[in-house]
């Protein structure tokens, strides 16, 4: 089920789901008004006459121009879009074309015009105009007129929003509120004491119980996007046996590599076998949706991209700092999932590759410490990140912090050139390192 879910939300992020969904709705508005509009004679008296058409040269008019006009404007929806993306690519790197593509308003305002183009052609279709019977759907062509009316206005949102959200602090603010999401969704519990018992596992002791084990390759090549638990528990279980797993979301796999080893007492057929890679989600590119890691590079690319000598943008890789420090903060007080799964019973079952915090805290700022030589602000930054989130750790991630501080210091010492802004780092090291 969660597996279909993942499926169901990687269609809805792409450009044409929605577009098409709004055509295809379009398609049926038409015919139903149309038919509508042949089921009621509507009265040309009083106020309508001054809403509806009563002529079919005025009808033909008014459709013509809304459908040539809405091809028009699509036209240029699809030009802004594309300038759009291209900025995005040079400015904040590839990766991050999929998330102006992913935003809803993009989606509906080129299906909301190319679907009034549709909807203009097919009822403009139905004008009948003869000698011996007229036909002129007058209720669709006020929907028409409202329609386009709609899409003026949509134009107006379309062009404030482009325009901002190729914004260096917009693009940053939209992805530290999707990761501040994604961390809360994978990580919902703050930190508590480990089990005892999975503390003194003697994993050696669990697989020893297993009399075979099997080679679980993969089945072609691509990045691990998701991994549904709940079915590969349940398969595990109804075999009695114990999976375990090497690699995790955002890892990449190639064909006939071994993903893990499968440790049994009973036999096990091939589709059996099958079944397990069929729980794993193998594409082309990485997604965020278990793969938190691949959120937080994307803030990183934008921050060593402003530090590069072509760029040379060191505010907004201040921005990223301080977006990535709330981040941590919150994951320095996270549960971090077990890599151990058990079954409904409290039987092992899976042994999963997890990420921990040292690992998070890496990925979000390795790439930035090194691309900050000769940066000071933005080394003495990163130590001022680090001492407010070690603020937020306890003694199990503390070690991670103070390493990282370790290095920045390091990195500070060796690139530094002015004594007053080496001071002012040593000075805030103090705080965390003593």
């Amino acid at each position: 089920m969660k597996k279909m879910l993942f499926q169901w939300s990687e269609l809805k992020a792409t450009f044409w789901f929605v577009p098409v969904i709004i055509i295809i709705l379009s398609i049926l508005l038409s015919i139903g008004l149309v038919y509508l509009d042949g089921l009621i004679d509507i009265s040309q008296d009083g106020i309508a006459r001054l809403f509806l058409v009563n002529s079919s040269d005025s009808a033909r008019t008014i459709l013509s121009t809304i459908s040539g006009a809405m091809m028009g404007v699509a036209g240029t929806v699809f030009s802004i879009t594309l300038v759009a993306l291209t900025l995005a690519s040079s400015q904040f790197g590839p990766r991050l074309i999929k998330n102006f593509m992913y935003v809803r308003l993009n989606q509906v305002v080129l299906g909301s015009y190319v679907s009034t183009y549709l909807y203009c052609l097919l009822v403009l279709n139905a004008v009948k105009a003869g000698d011996d019977y007229t036909f002129i759907p007058s209720i669709s062509i006020l929907v028409a007129i409202v329609a386009a009316i709609t899409n003026i206005v949509l134009l107006i949102v379309f062009i404030h929003r482009i325009a901002t959200s190729i914004q260096a602090d917009h693009v940053i603010s939209d992805i530290s509120d999707f990761i501040s999401k994604q961390v809360q969704t994978l990580f919902p519990e703050k930190m508590g004491e480990e089990k005892e018992s999975e503390a003194n596992m003697d994993i050696s002791k669990v697989i020893s119980a297993y009399s075979q084990r099997i080679s679980i390759k993969c089945s072609k090549s691509g990045y691990l996007q998701y991994i549904d638990g709940e079915n590969l528990v349940e398969i595990i279980s109804k075999n009695d046996s114990l999976l375990d797993i090497f690699h995790r979301p955002g890892s990449h796999l190639v064909e006939g590599i071994e993903i893990g080893t499968l440790y049994t007492t009973s036999i096990w057929e091939e589709e059996e076998l099958e079944k397990i890679n069929k729980q794993l989600v193998i594409g082309k590119t990485k997604t965020s949706q278990q793969d938190l890691e691949y959120s937080v590079h994307q803030m990183v690319e934008i921050a060593v991209r402003a530090l590069s000598p072509g760029v040379n943008d060191p505010y907004t890789a201040l921005a990223c700092i301080d977006n990535l420090t709330a981040t941590m903060s919150y994951l320095a007080q996270a549960k971090f999932p077990s890599k151990y799964r058990y079954d409904e019973e409290g039987n092992l079952r899976v042994i999963a590759d997890v990420i921990d915090f040292e690992g998070v805290l890496d990925a979000a700022f390795n790439q930035i410490r090194q691309f900050s030589e000769g940066s000071p602000a933005v080394i003495i930054r990163l130590m001022e990140a680090l001492i407010t989130i070690g603020g937020f750790t306890n003694e199990r991630h503390k070690k991670a912090v103070v390493k990282h501080a370790e290095m920045v210091l390091n990195n500070g010492k060796r690139t530094i050139e002015e004594e007053n802004d080496l001071q002012d780092l040593i000075k805030r090291s103090e705080k965390i390192l003593n």
